[in-house]
Order: structure tokens, then sequence, then C-alpha cells
């Protein structure tokens, strides 16, 4: 197998754990604890993906070797391999749980690719840990699947994300209570090697400050700068302040993009967040079918509903506070902190309004089309339409309407054209009257989960139909140039969890082909695909309540 160029800077230059027992432990004035994986009978590659086996210069036949699966099952090393486990803590569910740590991730090392890039490669479900508590440092093949085939969904969607190269089954079984309800049973294991240019969490800064560590968490923070943000410019005595405004603002725009493709992550605990702004830790995620903002794919969370999919801004927000009191010690000021904060806010609400604007094909959305668009997000709710389908379909209509030379109503000659007696003009703006919504509303129907919600909500949806003719009418641009502006940001895939689900069934019967096939479609979200229609359908009635297809628990 080709050999990798390691350069494992993070156990180099910082102070690790001068144990190497593998008994779970407190570890203190340390960033890591070294572990190898523990070994499995019998490892081999279920899935994997291209583009990350080619950004690290690794070939198909590469892969494919035997070697490739006993290195990434836990099985044997590469030269310059220097494995580890790091040291971090966190806020789980709003509250200080003390050390967490890497309690199923075993970190390879970092590898430079020919570009220069630095992607460290870990190893999650490789075997125990110093860190792995009651657990025992293994992983579920449903929950390797799921991580596997979301890092690189959510990457082509255009969303940060940490990234995967492999699957790899172990052979053996391991022992899982789903529900957490006491009935454990014997899973399929697997190991799934994920890869980002740093796993860096809040969680580790959080930890050196709740123990009043200060020159270990000064060292962190300095270190994670130089080596994490190279682009940062500011002369050496702002660079700090610079890098903690520019994780907020990383932050910010990651959870816009949540947003904009209707992903809840459902766990974000602050060791779950990522430094650079990645989506981070797959674990109970799901996608927005039903729209519904109160909804939670996490049972563990079903009852405070703490990282339901309209929360997710505030937790963001949240989480970085916390951040910012464990940086205090650092900056010994709360003046960088707070601006940061600030940017926060600025950047999210910069970023949702610019991409709303692209989902419903707007130059801009303007103050006074807010309330028009939580209007939407009311009926979206109250009809229970599909978020991903409907706005998909608002791409594809046609006859929207385009305005002529001197600000006229242009008419359409396509199917539901529009003409002067649906708007009137008012202070250069236009809105709207009439049925010209109306003709439009029966599209709808298949993002529809419920015919009788629908009904109710026709003439209201007809409305607002109505409403958004008139204001792209108003804009006066060309239609494709609306259509490939809406397409581009509204994908026609999702990884929704009931797909998800089906994949690991045939997976867990020893037909990868499903894994390997919804990989594919999810390369090109946007894109038509129309011999793959079937992936972009609304979720069944049987997968409503079904496990696996609606909610999850954090069991892995």
């Amino acid at each position: 197998m080709t050999p990798l160029n390691f350069d494992n800077i993070f156990v180099r230059e910082l102070p690790g754990d001068p144990s190497d027992a593998p008994h779970v432990r407190q570890v203190h004035g340390a960033f890591y604890s070294r572990v190898k994986p523990t070994p499995v009978r019998d490892p081999q590659l279920l899935a994997w993906s291209h583009e990350v086996a080619d950004a690290l210069g690794l070939s198909e036949a590469d892969v494919r070797s035997p070697d490739f699966a006993a290195v990434f099952g836990g099985n044997a090393s590469m030269p310059g391999m220097e494995p580890y486990s790091a040291c971090y803590g966190g806020h789980q569910f709003g509250n200080w749980a003390g050390q967490l740590g890497d309690g199923r991730a075993i970190t390879l090392g970092e590898a430079i690719n020919s570009r220069g890039e630095r992607l460290e490669l870990q190893l999650k479900g490789a075997g125990p840990t110093p860190y792995s508590r009651r657990a025992d440092g293994r992983a579920v093949l449903r929950s390797s699947i799921r991580e596997f085939l979301c890092s690189e969904a959510m990457h082509h969607l255009g969303v940060p994300t940490t990234r995967a190269l492999s699957i790899v089954t172990t052979g053996e079984g391991v022992v899982r209570d789903m529900f957490y309800d006491g009935n454990p049973r014997v899973e399929p294991g697997a190991v799934v090697c994920r890869v980002a240019p740093s796993f860096i969490r809040f969680g580790n800064f959080e930890l050196f400050a709740a123990r009043g560590d200060e020159d270990n968490l000064r060292r962190l923070v300095d270190f994670t700068i130089a080596r994490d943000f190279p682009g940062l410019v500011e002369p050496s005595g702002q660079r700090r302040a610079a890098w903690f405004r520019t994780v907020c603002e990383s932050t910010a725009t990651l959870v816009a993009h949540w947003m904009r493709v209707g992903f809840v992550h459902g766990v974000m605990n602050t060791d779950n967040m990522s430094i650079l702004g990645l989506t981070i830790d797959y674990g109970p995620y799901g996608w927005i079918d039903n729209f519904d903002p109160d909804w939670t794919p996490n049972t563990t969370d079903a009852g405070g509903r703490r990282y339901r999919f309209g929360h997710q801004p505030r937790v963001a927000h949240w989480n970085l506070l916390q951040l910012a009191n464990a940086l205090f010690p650092v900056f010994g000021e709360v003046g960088p902190l707070q601006d940061g904060l600030r940017r926060f806010a600025e950047v999210y609400e910069e970023q949702s309004r610019r991409m709303n604007a692209d989902k419903l094909g707007l130059v801009a959305l303007r103050d006074e089309d807010l309330p028009e668009f939580d209007t939407l997000h009311r009926l979206l709710t109250g009809a229970e339409l599909d978020m991903t389908i409907f706005f998909r379909i608002l791409s594809e209509l046609d006859g929207v309407g385009e305005a002529l030379a001197g600000g006229m109503i242009g008419i359409d000659t396509g199917t539901g054209a529009v003409d002067a007696a649906d708007v009137v003009a008012s202070n250069g703006h236009v809105t709207a009257t009439g049925g010209a919504g109306a003709e439009w509303v029966s599209r709808f129907e298949p993002a529809a989960y419920s015919a009788a919600r629908f009904e109710e909500n026709a003439q209201a949806l007809a409305n607002w139909l109505a409403w958004y003719r008139a204001r792209v009418a108003e804009e006066g641009r060309p239609a494709d140039a609306r259509r490939r502006q809406m397409k581009a940001v509204n994908p026609r895939f999702v990884l929704r969890n009931y797909l998800a689900q089906q994949a690991i069934d045939a997976a867990e019967q020893g037909d990868a082909g499903t894994v390997v096939e919804l990989l594919d479609v999810m390369r090109r979200p946007y894109d038509e695909q129309p011999e793959r229609a079937v992936y972009a359908e609304r979720r069944p009635d049987w997968a409503r309540n079904r496990a696996g297809c609606s909610m999850l628990s954090c069991s892995s």
C-alpha cells in the first residue's frame, strides 16, 4: 500500500499522559494518551470514499488491498503512525460533564498530502481507551454506516464537515441496548475512519479551564492558532482575538448551512463542536422530513428538546459562550470575547438571509420579506409539508413572471402566467391580489404527509404563492437564472433516516450494495438523477415511527 507522509505535530509538541496503561482514569496535565487499536477477528472493507482516498493519495488498488482493511480496521499500522486518544471535557445537555475524551476514537496520525494539506486520520470503534468509561470502545455497524454516509453526504451538500474514508467490518459482535430500555442485543461491529484537518473541539479548552490549568490552556490556544489557523495575519498581540472571532464566524456559517438543508445534529454538546466550524460526531442526527422546528432526532433529548431543529442557532451561541468563558483566563479581558459572540449573531443573520434568499430565488431577502418567510414556515408546519421536496418544487415552477423594461410585470406564456390583475404597485414594490397562486397549490401535493392538513392549508398556501409570484416578478430576473440559483442550494436528495436505515438493514444481511448506491446518489444531491427518483421521495408511512427511521438514541 502506498505510504503516507505523517507529521504528527500534536503529539510532538504537546505533553501526553505519562502512563500508557489501558485502564480508564482521570488524566491531568496532558492533551492525549497513547493507545493502540485493539485487533479484530476479520477486518473486511465494506465501503470507501473515492474522493477522500484521492485526497490522501491512495489508489483503488491500495484501498482494495488486504493491508488497507488491516490498517483501517485496527489490526496493523503504517510507518509514521503514532496512535493516541485525546483528552477533553464538555457540557452535555447544558450541564458540565467533566472529563470525557475519545472513548471510542483513536487518532492514527496526521498525514500531509501532495497539496500540503494536513489530514488527521481517526478510527472510531477501534477499541477501548483511557476515556472509554463504562463503554468498550467499539462501534456497531449501523452507527458506522450512518457516520460514513452522512460525512460524505454533507460534504457534497456544501456543508462544512469532517469526512469519512472507509468502513471496515470487524467480524465480531458488539452488545448494545439501542434504546436503553433493558433489551440489549448483539450487533455486527465496524470501524469507520474519519478524516479532518483537526479534531480539536470546544471541550479541549473547557477541560483545562475547569481544572485551573492555565498554562496548558494557553498552550493549546497558541498551538491551535499556529497549526489550524495559519491564515490569520493579525499582529501577534491581536491574533487570539482574531482567532476567537473566526471560530464564532465559522460556527455561525455552519449552523446556517444546517438550517438551509434541514439537518438536525441531535447532540450539540460542547464536546461535539469543532473548533474549525465543521460538523463533527454524527450520532443521532436526522433530516427534517415534514417541517417541524421542534423536532429532534435524539430520543435522549425527547423530553426537553434542547437540540431541536429550530433551536440550533441558539445552542451554537450558548456553546460559544461556554468556550468564551473557558478562554477568559488566557484573554484576561472580556472585550474580544464579547466581540466574537456579537460576530456570531451578525454572521448568522447575514448567512441565513443570504441562504434563504437563494432558497427563494431572490436577489436579497429584505426586512419586509421576513414576515412572509415566517408565514411560509408556519404553512410548512401546519400543512405537514416536506421541507426538501417543497423547496425543490418551488425551484421548478414555471411562469413565475419577469419584469419588463419600465418596471411593468411581464406576461409569461407558460403555465401560470402572471398578468397585471394579479399585482398592484405600492411604493415601488408589488403585492399579491386575487388568485395568482391558486393554480400552483396542487403541484405541492408530493410534499404533503397528510392530505387533510394539506387541504386545510391550501388557501393559505395559495395566498403565499401569490405573494411569492409577485415578489419574484418585481425583481424581473430571467427565470433560468432564478432556477439555477434555487437548485444550487435546494437539494433534490438528502440522507433521510429511512434511507440510511434501509442501507443498514441490507448491510447487516451481508449486502453492501445499498450503502454504495446511496453514497453515489449523495455525491450529486443537487442533480435531478431521474433514474434514482426513488431516493428523493418523501418518508413513507411505514417509516414514520420505526426505530432508526425517525428518532434514534446515542447508542453506537
